[in-house]
């Protein structure tokens, strides 16, 4: 929507209320608790109706007053029941029968906001104050204009001024304060709290909102049910006797798991501390939602980070620090980073692609990494890796299985092969760094290790040197995940030769006439290679889980995560439920077509959840259908041996076994002339 629309409009108080509450340095709501949220957001619902005469309320008591639908979609659910409610009830009551739906409301509202350029949406569920909004902020707009006339700067006005608030502000300001945070927005000292305490008395429907809200705020029967369940315990056997678990598929072994446990249960292994894991659509909502309230990553991350010499590394923050990190981040990882260099990216698949002899067979993983590699190096961080990429991984992949999975003795990080391997590190970073002089990027385009010089030069305690190895190596690193997920849908579409020759159509297509710009690639362009590597993506899901310890106790599906437990997320496992993915075990693009759309499920979950949802999915969605295309374009690939059934190696990542090699069977295209 167009912002002079936007300006022009009339915000109601729930909007008002959730910008009143954002945070925009940690990219999330202040410190409210869940269920006082809750209630906050119904209050401002029922406050809005009465402002708007279609519901009367007092201290004692709240009415129906007009049947006529606001045409909110926010306010209209909430009208309707009150409505048909033949006994009259008070504020209290109200808020809380309908606080369960506080959740959907925030939902729109942010929905709405973002649609109206007032917030931005960031991936990770993170919102902050659109661009568009701030320079009219700045520049001033009438005071007429929502954007322009800033909730906040209302409420700083009311607060720190003798000028007497508008009803709407008053009511603003007592739902705020019955969540107790205006000390962490401003400060606030005892005259102006006096203040505060006299506009809270200044509106009658603000008061009795606002009491009706603190009343249900406070009283522990209101809130969501304590009662909770015991943990089910798995045997270790029924672990050990899965039928899933010859095949390696994390995902597939552990929704096996949860359609018999339910979705939280623990396994007790020999020598080690239970672990609880969570899994399936309803675990991943609540995951996706709250996980970052109760939830951390820190912990199980400082081993790695001290095998690095780091410490406040990306994976390893929660809270303001890594929304800030991913704020800087997100760039050079952007999916319009990667469409402005597509001509690199054709010219760099090509090459890589020159020496594939008709009749080879090519060991699948080694193949797929080094492919991405060749790719990711030059066009993330400007430089070659093929010579040291190896090592590189091979460290990497030593210690997750020795300091997070745990499956080896740290001493085998310190092996002569290991830190011969770790040298790695050095190598890269020091031709990072020489191919970032102001000489050597005269006229380049800017990358990511650009950003992050950027970052650390402007403020070296949050990005210090230390970290550097690690952050400047992590794209390289990149060719472990992201090849191991090309060289899952290059065996996939190896082994179903319908489907290869579709994506081969839609390849020949886009690249009849040269090759394709970035508007060539939309949706419709490359349905079946867009809903093919969906499928993928479900099926053989890379890091099919993730590491959190619990920060604050919580309930989850009934059973109370203790503080302090180290639990495991299996996002994916829901990938193989049957209630999600009908015939899960069935690899079929069609699941993605309405009105099926079984990836709008909160089950479809192949980047992660949350505040740590993978940062630069978007690029990977864009290399993965380039990289298909383009083979597809040029060459039939056949799984050899012609009868392998595909094996997947487990940790530390998901990658196909090493057994799987690909049969370059026809080459369809000659290559271009070199640019």
């Amino acid at each position: 929507m167009p912002d002079s629309t936007a300006t022009a409009q009339q915000l109601s108080l729930p909007e008002e209320l959730v910008l009143m509450l954002l945070n925009e340095q940690n990219g999330y709501f202040h410190q409210v608790p869940g269920w006082d949220l809750n209630c906050a957001v119904t209050g401002a619902v029922l406050a809005e109706l009465a402002l708007l005469s279609r519901i009367d309320t007092d201290l004692d008591s709240l009415h129906f007053v007009d049947p006529a639908e606001t045409g909110d979609p926010v306010l209209d659910p909430f009208l309707k029941e009150i409505a048909k409610e033949p006994v009259r009830r008070d504020a209290q009551y109200w808020i809380e029968r309908l606080a369960n739906r506080a959740e959907s409301i925030i939902d729109q509202t942010l929905e709405r906001l973002v649609s109206l350029n007032i917030l931005e949406h960031h991936d990770g569920d993170f919102w902050t104050l659109a661009p568009a909004a701030w320079r009219q902020e700045v520049a001033g707009a009438s005071q007429e204009g929502v954007v322009g006339n800033y909730v906040r700067t209302r409420v700083l006005k009311a607060l720190f001024t003798d000028e007497i608030p508008d009803p709407r502000d008053i009511i603003v300001i007592c739902l705020v304060n019955t969540c107790d945070v205006f000390r962490f927005m401003f400060e606030i000292d005892e005259e102006t709290q006096e203040r505060i305490d006299f506009i809270c008395r200044m509106d009658l429907i603000g008061r009795s909102i606002a009491a009706a809200v603190e009343h249900n705020i406070a009283s522990p029967s209101l809130r969501p049910s304590a009662l909770t369940r015991k943990i089910p315990v798995v045997p270790l056997r029924k672990l050990l006797l899965n039928p899933r678990l010859r095949g390696g598929n994390i995902a597939a072994i552990f929704a096996h798991l949860a359609e018999e446990y339910g979705p939280v249960f623990q396994i007790s292994a020999p020598f080690r501390e239970p672990q609880i894991f969570l899994a399936g659509p309803e675990v991943n909502r609540w995951i996706h939602r709250n996980g970052r309230m109760y939830l951390r990553s820190r912990d199980y991350f400082t081993d790695i980070e001290k095998v690095y010499g780091a410490s406040g590394l990306i994976p390893a923050l929660d809270g303001a620090d890594h929304f800030q990190l991913r704020k800087a981040m997100q760039p050079g990882y952007s999916r319009s980073r990667l469409e402005d260099r597509l001509g690199d990216l054709y010219d760099r698949v090509r090459r890589f692609m020159a020496d594939w002899e008709v009749g080879s067979n090519r060991q699948a993983v080694r193949l797929c990494r080094l492919m991405i590699n060749a790719q990711v190096s030059p066009l993330v961080i400007s430089i070659e890796s093929q010579d040291f990429i190896e090592d590189l991984i091979k460290f990497k992949e030593r210690a997750l299985t020795s300091h997070v999975a745990k499956l080896l003795p740290r001493f085998m990080l310190r092996t002569p092969a290991m830190k011969r391997a770790s040298g790695a590190i050095d190598i890269g970073v020091q031709r990072i760094l020489g191919a970032h002089t102001a000489a050597q990027r005269a006229g380049c385009p800017r990358d990511l290790v650009d950003d992050l010089l950027s970052l650390h030069a402007s403020d070296p305690q949050f990005l210090p040197e230390s970290n550097l190895g690690f952050s400047l190596s992590a794209p390289m690193l990149a060719s472990l995940y992201l090849g191991d997920a090309l060289a899952f849908a290059l065996y996939a579409m190896a082994s179903q030769p319908a489907l290869q020759e579709r994506i081969r159509s839609e390849a020949d297509a886009l690249f009849a006439n040269g090759d394709p710009e970035a508007g060539d690639l939309a949706d419709e362009s490359i349905d079946v290679t867009r809903r093919f590597i969906m499928e993928c993506l479900r099926m053989y899901p890379i890091v099919p889980g993730s590491i959190r310890n619990v920060m604050n106790s919580c309930v989850v599906e009934g059973c109370e995560l203790p503080l302090g437990a180290r639990i495991v997320i299996l996002q994916t496992a829901s990938h193989y439920l049957s209630d999600v993915f009908p015939d899960p075990d069935s690899f079929d693009i069609d699941r993605y077509l309405p009105p099926r759309s079984e990836h709008r499920s909160p089950g479809y979950a192949p980047y992660g959840l949350g505040t740590h949802t993978c940062l630069g999915f978007r690029w990977v969605e864009l290399q993965l259908a380039v990289n298909l295309l383009m083979v597809a374009h040029y060459f039939r690939l056949e799984v050899a041996p012609a009868n392998y059934k595909l094996r997947v190696s487990p940790f530390p990542s998901q990658s196909p076994s090493r057994k799987l090699k690909f049969r370059i069977a026809e080459q369809w295209h000659e290559f271009p002339p070199s640019s």
